[in-house]
């Protein structure tokens, strides 16, 4: 493939019609034991929090900031589906919630990594 061939992703804020498709990624990835699962309810309730990234009309990665108190926030449900890995993708959409964060004066942004640990219970990695 050359440069000319290639689709460059496409970084937006999720729309209603991407919450499916957010909710498949991270499941996925929390039926691995990489991250914690994400009720469709809770990413229609919090939707706006949301970023995705789209290549050829699909979503392949989310993130959402999400905001804690008048300077907190939190970068929740970081997720990029297989085919885009070790591409920036990640990156990219961690970059757009930070640039968010400034945007909405926030003075502190984390993230709280988990993983299940052999046993099938979560511990944190932060």
């Amino acid at each position: 493939m050359t440069v000319k061939d290639a689709v460059v992703p496409t970084i937006r804020k999720a729309v209603i019609r991407d919450a499916d498709a957010i909710q498949k990624m991270v499941n996925k990835l929390a039926d691995q034991g990489t991250m914690l699962a994400i009720a469709l309810s809770e990413i229609f309730e919090h939707i706006r929090d949301f970023w995705v990234v789209e290549k050829d009309g699909a979503v392949v990665g989310t993130c959402a900031l999400h905001v804690i108190w008048e300077d907190l926030g939190e970068i929740r449900s970081l997720a990029v589906d297989s085919c885009c890995r070790d591409l920036g993708v990640g990156r990219a959409l961690v970059e757009k919630c930070l640039e968010e964060a400034a945007g909405l004066r926030l003075l502190r942004v984390f993230a709280s990594l988990t993983r299940r640990s052999s046993s099938g219970t979560w511990v944190s990695t932060s």
